[in-house]
């Protein structure tokens, strides 16, 4: 947090690109729904509080920590990895951590959005208060799901040192697969359902339909199995794959 606070420019860059794709993203909704009042389904209120909640999922799921020099490529590649292995708390505990904080951060600056485009009418609230709980416990779900994900594919980086390609496919398909950058019921039914049974889902477009009111709060249990499910498989591969990378620290820098 103090790394971002001690880069003013860079911060207001990010909340002005931030303000701009969610008032592009606004009008482009409002310009679709000019003249339908329905679309898949949903209403213009509705599909335009998804999108935007889209926006800021996608702006704040993920801190860029390269300007503080604490990316997992950046540590390989000076030598620094090394450090994770000789402190006391171990190296994947420190992680989480470290995920954590970033979160944390995160979530702060999408809480204030949200509060904002709230208050002032641009997205509505949750069609009830059981739909708003069971969003956040999607929600919640899927950031753990997230956590695993990332990890994985930073530890990718004890095999190929640099993974820049593989971060900038992970977001493609994430982003495609969650529905943040389309909603996923303009798909078809086929890939609608095939995704279903992947864990990005559950990640974005579960919750945020629980939340308009396109799935009812009743059919959320099921969306919950599979994504406790997916975190159980990913916390295991996860652990597997530590200690391979424990037996494998190379580095460039030292």
């Amino acid at each position: 947090m103090l790394s971002e606070f001690y880069e003013w420019g860079r911060v207001a860059s990010t909340l002005g690109m931030l303000v701009i794709r969610a008032a592009l993203t606004y009008w482009l909704w409002q310009a679709l729904y000019a003249t339908t009042k329905s679309a898949a389904g949903l209403d213009s209120r509705q599909a335009t509080t998804y999108a935007l909640l889209g926006v800021f999922y996608v702006a704040f799921r993920a801190v860029n920590r390269w300007a503080a020099r604490d990316n997992m490529v950046q540590h390989m590649l000076e030598g620094t990895i090394a450090y994770w292995f000789l402190r006391p708390v171990s190296p994947r505990r420190f992680y989480c951590i470290k995920a954590c904080g970033d979160l944390g951060y995160g979530a702060s600056w999408g809480a204030i959005a949200y509060i904002v485009c709230l208050t002032s009418g641009v997205i509505a609230p949750p069609v009830s208060v059981r739909a708003g709980l069971a969003a956040l416990a999607c929600m919640t779900l899927g950031l753990v799901t997230l956590y695993y994900l990332r990890l994985l594919i930073d530890l990718a980086c004890f095999w190929t040192v640099v993974n820049n390609q593989l971060v900038i496919m992970y977001e493609i398909v994430q982003n495609v697969l969650a529905g943040a950058l389309v909603p996923l019921w303009f798909f078809p039914a086929w890939f609608a359902s095939f995704d279903r049974l992947l864990p990005f889902q559950g990640t974005l477009n579960v919750p945020l339909s629980l939340y308009i009111g396109r799935t009812p709060v009743n059919q959320f249990a099921g969306a919950l199995e599979v994504q406790a499910l997916w975190i159980a498989i990913l916390a295991v591969l996860s652990t597997l794959v530590w200690r391979r990378a424990s037996a494998r620290v190379t580095v460039l820098g030292g």
